[in-house]
């Protein structure tokens, strides 16, 4: 399957957004059906938890978006991944992790998110992070700002921060991912703060500017940094933010980066 046409495919417009929105609130709502039941959980062969919230969102997300445009085809963490030769062609696709942060899930401390992007040309240009457990929702399309609400407030508009070239810093950094690496690189800048979260919740924090820079020093795959990473482009008060981060790579795999600065 190619997406080389977009004559049916969803506009990046706020209808879409706030459609993709819903679609994202709906597997929050199962994950949290899941959550207050104590859910079971298995390991999956890459040594990472899955467990039936992560299957009921992923479900729940890919019927959604298929019934909505069938001719856009989607990534999953939890699905099927087509191989890089036949992705090669896609121009437009959606790029899903159903439940990030499992293991903040089953540690039961809040910090899981609902990863959904639109990607268009190697850039994600619809995203939405919902954390359920919470009841915040941030989300962002390339020309329309980034939001976040927690209902049944109105949105918000946010705005990362730029901070200038002396500034401390407030740095959010992975809750389950330290490393001497990380800590290496923030020993090269000045750190006023330090704060732990679990999941695609990072970006979102610096896109609300209640954080400054977000460094990644190890792998992550696309779906855990696209629809943070749309957020985060689409938070700056005068024209997009700067990412270093890109889409449908042969392994769908990310190395190191940095965000915010």
């Amino acid at each position: 399957m190619t997406t080389d046409s977009f004559v049916d495919a969803p506009a990046v417009s706020l209808s879409a957004l706030h459609r993709l929105v819903r679609i994202a609130r709906d597997a929050g709502d199962a994950i949290m059906r899941c959550y207050d039941e104590d859910a079971e959980s298995w390991t999956k062969a890459d040594g990472s938890p899955l467990t039936a919230a992560d299957q009921a969102a992923h479900e729940i997300i890919v019927r959604a978006l298929h019934d909505w445009a069938p001719e856009i085809p989607t990534v999953s963490e939890e699905g099927d991944i087509p191989p890089a030769a036949i992705r090669q062609g896609w121009r437009r696709f959606w790029l899903v992790d159903p439940l990030d942060g499992t293991k903040e899930f089953l540690k039961r401390n809040g910090e899981f998110t609902v990863n959904i992007a639109l990607i268009e040309d190697r850039e994600p240009v619809l995203g939405v992070v919902l954390a359920p457990a919470i009841n915040r929702c941030w989300y962002a399309g390339r020309g329309l700002g980034a939001w976040t609400d927690t209902v049944p407030a109105p949105a918000r508009r946010i705005y990362s921060s730029s901070p200038g070239p002396a500034a401390a810093l407030v740095v959010v950094e992975s809750r389950s991912h330290p490393s001497e690496r990380l800590e290496q690189y923030l020993a090269t800048i000045p750190v006023a703060r330090r704060i732990q979260a679990g999941s695609s919740l990072k970006f979102c924090l610096v896109a609300e500017g209640a954080a400054d820079v977000y460094p990644r020093l190890g792998a992550t795959m696309e779906w855990d940094v696209a629809a943070g990473d749309c957020i985060f482009r689409n938070s700056g008060r005068e024209g997009m933010r700067s990412s270093p981060l890109t889409y449908n790579k042969p392994d769908l795999r990310n190395g190191d980066f940095i965000l915010g600065l």
